[in-house]
């Protein structure tokens, strides 16, 4: 089963929207709650990055018996110094997103503890590829 969604990074009230969607799916599907919670973690996380850093962009995500395999892409900056940013607390968030509650620097160690498979494709200037893979066993 494969899932789209829009990114909308001028619409704060739909980010998280697309792991909701995908939680909701794999409810229905009889998904172990285990999985589901880590599932929803790690695209959470990702979604928000390329909500607030990213100015948006795509997620689609393949549902099979074996994995859900996710991809969020956007066009943002990228990441500069990618080891940096897999560190717990290190973030580049402004001021105003961190009043939000967002920005503690806990996305991509999140992802990377929820995953069983990840790899970020970045580079300044060309955005960022997240590709999460957890196995539904």
């Amino acid at each position: 089963m494969k899932q789209h969604y829009i990114i909308d990074d001028s619409n704060f009230d739909m980010a998280g929207e697309a792991s909701s969607s995908v939680k909701r799916t794999l409810t229905k599907l009889g998904v172990s709650p285990k999985v589901i919670r880590r599932v929803a973690i790690a695209m959470y996380e990702a979604e928000i990055n390329a909500f607030i850093h990213g100015g948006g962009g795509e997620a689609s995500v393949d549902i099979d018996d074996q994995r859900i395999y996710i991809v969020i892409t956007d066009h943002g900056k990228g990441i500069a110094d990618l080891e940096l940013a897999m560190q717990e607390g290190w973030s580049t968030a402004d001021e105003s997103i961190r009043k939000m509650g967002f920005g503690a620097g806990m996305g991509l160690p999140n992802i990377r503890n929820n995953t069983d498979e990840l790899r970020i494709i970045t580079a300044p200037g060309e955005g960022t590829e997240v590709h999460m893979t957890v196995n539904m066993k």
